[in-house]
């Protein structure tokens, strides 16, 4: 888990209340358990501060409270916390939008742990990003941030390249595969400068027939040519005072090349079939998942042209290069979904695993289309290995049978009981189970840092949880990570 957990449990069942509690404890979490009417003294005198904790868990509710005024009492005592529901319980659609989207899943009793992890991971996540979205001040549409969700370097090396150039008035080239979220940037620039309110106007060079490109750009006089009944401005003079994005500017013809050039160089142009010569105020970003350099060298690319319009360099990643970033894009991508209206599924943890696995040559896009393929095939429901595409399965199925399981099907006493395999033999004189289980969880970790080179994803993989696990139980057993090597 990326914190550790903390979760607050609101339910007047009391032997519900109990079991919850107990469970969370044998995880290693902190809760804090109490009913509808004195949670918030509870809360206050149990927790530091509000922001610590991850998740709420509501289950039943006095009748002189409803669920509207639970969630609006919790909102006031802290806005970015979710909630978890322990029944199926409607949300009215009439309650206030604040209030529903605080409530980010159910809860299905009897549990099984499979689910409970899931359910306070995506917690985790919803409570990391609300985090970050307010400490930035995030005011604008959390659209144009989509495909910029993650923690990986290579991700968080994009945001710094786009802090320092975004309000500076100069040429930007971004670089990478097709699906990476090429144009998402070039729109976080234009909203993040002085030109944000001017109009952003997008050219897919490689969608336009060579012979109508000129015209798309510069716009054209009537009678130019065949068909051109009327005067029609190019995009340069819809985007006068904005920004233009020239993506996939590696297709566009040498003689076009020619023209866009003097455009930068001059900040003139005509109109095809025009005499007058006409100024434009415009920043240019372009975008390519070519290799222009190459190009250059076979000169299908002008040189010029590209130390015009490579400024300022921006490399996008690759969806596997930074697959830590998966279960964050997945929470996103999902909650898109669900914000449009367009269905919901989740995804337990192997099948994540499973994901991370892919070599998701489509990269963002490619993860968008599935979630969107699944949300109609399995509606509101659970995705496990089995339910994914076939391409998509790099784990067995019995993989998700072998994960742990308990039910509350009866009431859990305070101590669980463990059971040790038949070849374990206990010591005579005893041995002090914490320790020796902490020993044996270390040497495991270091064995697969050894056999992984470091790569603290790949000995996650090998270790089969997931690499934040990892990361803080390297933490907390002081194995020193500096000598990772960078993955990306």
């Amino acid at each position: 888990m990326r914190r550790e957990i903390k979760v607050l449990i609101i339910d007047n069942d009391s032997q519900r209340r109990h079991d919850l509690k107990v469970i969370l404890d044998f995880l290693g979490a902190f809760s804090i358990a109490a009913d509808s009417a004195d949670w918030k003294p509870r809360a206050q005198d149990g927790f530091s501060s509000s922001i610590e904790v991850v998740a709420v868990m509501l289950g039943g509710i006095e009748q002189d409270f409803d669920l509207e005024t639970v969630l609006a009492d919790l909102n006031a005592w802290d806005a970015g916390v979710p909630v978890l529901m322990l029944d199926d319980r409607e949300i009215a659609s009439a309650m206030d939008v604040q209030l529903r989207s605080m409530v980010i899943g159910h809860v299905e009793m009897p549990m099984s742990y499979n689910q409970l992890l899931d359910s306070l991971h995506r917690a985790q996540l919803y409570r990391e990003q609300y985090e970050n979205m307010r400490s930035r001040g995030k005011n604008r549409d959390l659209e144009l941030f989509r495909s910029l969700v993650g923690d990986s370097e290579c991700i968080k090396s994009v945001r710094k390249l786009m802090a320092q150039v975004a309000d500076k008035d100069v040429s930007v080239m971004i670089t990478g595969e097709s699906g990476t979220g090429k144009e998402v940037v070039a729109r976080n620039l234009h909203y993040n400068s002085k030109r944000r309110q001017k109009p952003f106007v997008p050219v897919n060079c490689g969608a336009i027939p060579a012979e109508l490109l000129e015209s798309e750009l510069f716009g054209h006089e009537k009678g130019a040519f065949t068909g051109a009944i009327s005067s029609r401005p190019g995009r340069f003079e819809m985007a006068e005072g904005g920004t233009l994005f020239l993506d996939e500017i590696g297709d566009m013809p040498l003689n076009m090349q020619v023209k866009i050039l003097r455009v930068l160089q001059e900040r003139v142009y005509e109109r095809v079939g025009g005499t007058q010569t006409l100024k434009t105020d415009v920043r240019v970003i372009a975008a390519t998942h070519k290799d222009l350099e190459l190009m250059i060298e076979e000169n299908s690319f002008r040189e010029d042209l590209y130390y015009r319009l490579n400024v300022f360099p921006v490399e996008m990643p690759a969806l596997r290069d930074r697959v830590e970033d998966i279960p964050l894009l997945l929470n996103e991508l999902i909650q898109r979904l669900e914000a449009e209206g367009r269905g919901s599924v989740k995804f337990n943890s192997v099948a994540i695993q499973s994901l991370c696995r892919h070599n998701w040559a489509g990269n963002v896009r490619e993860l968008a289309n599935l979630i969107e393929r699944l949300a109609i095939t399995h509606p509101d429901a659970v995705i496990g290995v089995q339910d994914l595409p076939e391409k998509f399965r790099y784990l067995d199925v019995s993989d998700e049978d072998m994960e742990e399981r308990f039910f509350l099907s009866e009431p859990i006493s305070a101590e669980p009981e463990l059971s040790l395999p038949n070849q374990v033999l206990l010591p005579e004189a005893g041995i002090d189970l914490k320790d020796y289980l902490s020993s044996l969880e270390r040497n495991l970790i270091e064995q697969a840092l050894t056999d992984t080179n470091a790569v603290v994803a790949r000995a996650a993989e090998k270790l089969g949880i997931r690499r934040t696990t990892l990361v803080e139980k390297m933490r907390k057993l002081g194995i020193q990570k500096d000598q990772e090597p960078d993955a990306n």
